[in-house]
Parts: structure tokens; sequence; C-alpha cells
């Protein structure tokens, strides 16, 4: 099926660009990505790509918004405090984009229903900000076989990677196993500038893009990070195989996901 004349008109800038096109824009369209967590970094992901017209866009989050939540989290705005961050940011997305098919979700992720939610998307976005959602989203996505962008922010920095199957090491094989209960600051307790959820954001809706339309070099064996106070970006390469690995070395031990100790504001996803 083509495109329409304003879907022309909408997407025509990326039409333009040889990387992309009409066959792209279609792919793009056809395309399905989950977002876990509605925050400061899935906010400016979710609109990248609902703005490029991915055609559908999983968002699982279990907070309602808080006043606090809006220097970061522009997705969301000051009259819907108190929603469920997935309405808003489902009602954002469609004020921006009719063409995009929004699906939410809203209970607990844990091991026994993580690999049904990300069963049907081509990429997920680990948006979380916390270990024991990042090291669940990591094992389950090796398991299945998923690509998926991580990233962190605290303070003024910020940090992301990229993992494709069979191409590069997963989360794991970097930070083996979460820290200690509170060995490490959440954002809550720390701050974080609000603009650096936009940066990173950002390069992970980049990443997800470039993979879907399947152009460009992905952070794929990298680990990219930036400090906004020295303005610097460093570009770390990282193993291309971990033989300990516990999830994808040579004899891995974690064979299907595991539930971690998880906060009580953790991530709540329920299929609306």
């Amino acid at each position: 099926m083509g495109l329409t004349n304003e879907q022309i008109l909408r997407y025509s800038r990326h039409i333009l660009l040889k990387d992309v096109g009409v066959k792209g824009q279609k792919k793009l369209l056809e395309s399905k990505v989950l977002i876990i967590g509605a925050g400061g970094l899935g906010a400016p992901v979710a609109m990248y790509l609902a703005a490029a017209g991915i055609g559908t866009i999983g968002i699982a989050d279990a907070d309602v918004v808080d006043l606090s939540n809006l220097q970061r989290q522009i997705i969301h705005s000051t009259p819907d405090v108190g929603k469920p961050k997935v309405q808003s940011a489902e009602e954002t997305i469609h004020s921006l984009n009719p063409d995009v098919k929004v699906i939410t979700y809203k209970q607990f992720v844990n091991a026994s229903n993580i690999l049904d939610l990300i069963e049907d998307y081509d990429f997920i976005i680990d948006g979380t900000d916390n270990f024991p959602a990042k090291f669940l989203i990591n094992d389950a996505c090796v398991l299945a076989k998923k690509p998926f962008s991580h990233a962190g922010i605290i303070r003024f920095k910020g940090q992301l990677m990229t993992y494709v199957p069979g191409q590069g090491p997963c989360y794991r094989c970097v930070f083996k196993d979460p820290p200690p209960k509170e060995a490490v600051p959440t954002c809550k307790e720390a701050g974080v500038i609000g603009c650096m959820g936009g940066v990173i954001g950002s390069l992970q809706a980049m990443e997800t893009i470039k993979y879907l339309l399947g152009i460009g070099e992905l952070l794929t064996g990298y680990l990219l990070t930036y400090d906004a106070i020295t303005m610097e970006f460093r570009k770390v390469k990282l193993p291309k195989h971990v033989a300990n690995c516990k999830v994808c070395g040579d004899n891995p031990t974690i064979t299907e996901p595991i539930d971690y100790e998880l906060p009580a504001c953790e991530l709540n996803l329920n299929k609306k």
C-alpha cells in the first residue's frame, strides 16, 4: 500500500533522504517498538518515534504523572498531573501523529510476563531508572533474541548502548550483576538535569530508527557516555564476546528471566 498525500507531506523530510525514501518510511510505519518507562528517557523517545511514523508504539509504565516529573518528562504537561503516565503519553502521541497505534501496559513486569510483553515488538527501549528492571529487560531480550537500547542518566551524565542478537555484548556482559540495594543513588536521590533525558533519549530514538531501516553504524559493541559539564562524548569499545556472561556466554547459567527485588514504584505493565 502506498503513502497517502497527507503522509507524503508529513514525512517529506524523511522521504528526501536517500537512506529513507518512501520505502524506508513504509518500513517505519510497519514497525513495532516497545518503550518500557514513560519517564525522562521514554518521554523523548516516544515523541520522536511517534513523529517519525513508527506504526505501533507500546508504552509500559505504572506511575501517574507527578509535578516533579515535568522538569524532564516532556510527553506530560501540567494538566496531566495525577493521570497514569501511559494515558498521558498515549494522548500526546495521538495529538502529535494519528498514524501511530499506541498500546499501553499497566501491571508489574516480572519474570513470568516479560517474555510475553516483548514478543510482538521489533525493538525494545529500556527507559527504566533502576537496576533490577534493567537486568530483567536485558536477560529477557537476550533470551528472546530481541534487539534493544539501554540507557541511563543521572546528574549531568548519561550513557547508552545497543544490543543486537549475535552482534555484540549484552548489558550483563558489561555490568555483570545488579549492585547491592541502595549502593547507587537514583535520580530521585541524586538529581538529574532535565534536558539530559532529551539528549540521551533522542540518541535512543536515533538508534531505533537506524536499526529498523538497516542503515548506519549502531552502538553495538560500544558504550557511549556523555558528560554535560565538560561537553564530552566518549565511545568505549566493548569486548566482542564475554565467555563467562551468565546469559549470553559460552555456558550460560541464566536460562529464563530472573526477578530481582523491585522497588514499590516499579513498572506496572498491564495491557489496556
